[in-house]
């Protein structure tokens, strides 16, 4: 499920092209916003399909094995604790993740050679082999094993991570919300599961999809404006010498304060630093801190920030 600092980097992300791209098509970018979040719920589909395809290259080993001329004992005798772990099985038999990689038009059908890769050095790792030769049994133990083995062997594979750039330029920031919402997908299948139970990107409320969608417009209807007070702020700064990243942060800053009455003023400034963290310069936490908050004070007092309910009045 998609959360509002997830939110903001999507809009972020967009926006950075778009004020990089010289026709500035605002329409385009709010397409471009959309088919990033539909690109987000491809890659859940697409990561649990993942995770219930190593069934069936379990079994197609086990009976590969069977069928050689002089299949030794444990051809025979297979260890078929993996096959029959039961978490994994509901994946691999779920008709709802099947209807809705359909429904979506996703698959591995053309990259089945990057899993079975995959697969093979899954079996040669420790956590495998350990799992395999533990006489521990049951639903959580089961449950538990895949987690880690979704964690460590299969995202964390450098054939995946080369293959998710590839396919697509959101997947590598995605990742990390996305494999959560799998592993939350894992740990809610019931012991005696018929079927899996998908995850919505969207609460129900839609709250943060209307959030996002006034978040993203009113940041390009407030560009001139903001920009105008950004610049007039920054005094001892040559605009174009601001990193756009930064200007773009400070932009979605602006227009988040002034267009959502609920949310307080340090919540919004401390997520735009905590972003300019991970995305800018070092020094650019500190910058856009006290630009904003220049800012703020200066649009509290002009009645263009206006902030209520409990606590939020000063």
């Amino acid at each position: 499920m998609l959360n509002r600092r997830q939110i903001r980097i999507k809009i972020l992300q967009v926006l950075y092209a778009f004020y990089q791209d010289t026709d500035r098509d605002a329409v385009l970018a709010e397409k471009n916003l959309a088919h990033s979040i539909a690109k987000m719920q491809e890659l859940y589909v697409l990561l649990l399909l993942m995770i219930g395809s190593m069934q069936g290259m379990a079994i197609d080993r086990i009976e590969a094995g069977r069928k050689k001329q002089l299949p030794t004992p444990e051809d025979l005798m297979p260890n078929v604790k993996f096959v029959n772990n039961k978490p994994l099985r509901a994946l691999a038999n779920s008709k709802v993740l099947q209807k809705q990689a359909e429904k979506l038009g996703v698959g591995w059908g053309n990259n089945m050679e990057l899993l079975r890769k995959i697969f093979r050095s899954m079996m040669e790792g420790e956590d495998y082999l350990g799992y395999m030769a533990s006489e521990e049994r049951g639903f959580r133990h089961d449950r538990e094993f895949l987690i880690r083995m979704f964690r460590k062997d299969m995202i964390q594979n450098e054939l995946f991570e080369d293959s998710l750039e590839e396919q697509s330029i959101f997947w590598n920031d995605d990742l990390d919300l996305v494999a959560s919402m799998v592993i939350k997908t894992v740990k809610m299948i019931p012991e005696d599961a018929d079927d899996i139970v998908l995850l919505p990107l969207w609460r129900e409320d839609e709250d943060d999809k209307t959030f996002m969608d006034v978040l993203f417009r009113q940041t390009l209807a407030l560009g001139a404006e903001s920009e105008a007070l950004i610049t007039e702020a920054a005094a001892n700064w040559e605009i174009d010498r601001i990193a756009l990243i930064d200007r773009i942060l400070m932009k979605m800053a602006i227009a988040e304060a002034r267009s959502f009455e609920s949310i307080p003023l340090k919540v919004t400034l401390n997520e735009y630093i905590e972003l300019s963290k991970y995305y800018s310069t070092p020094k650019s936490s500190a910058f856009i801190n006290g630009i904003l908050d220049q800012l703020f004070q200066k649009l509290k007092a002009q009645g263009s920030i206006v902030k209520v309910g409990r606590g939020l009045l000063e």
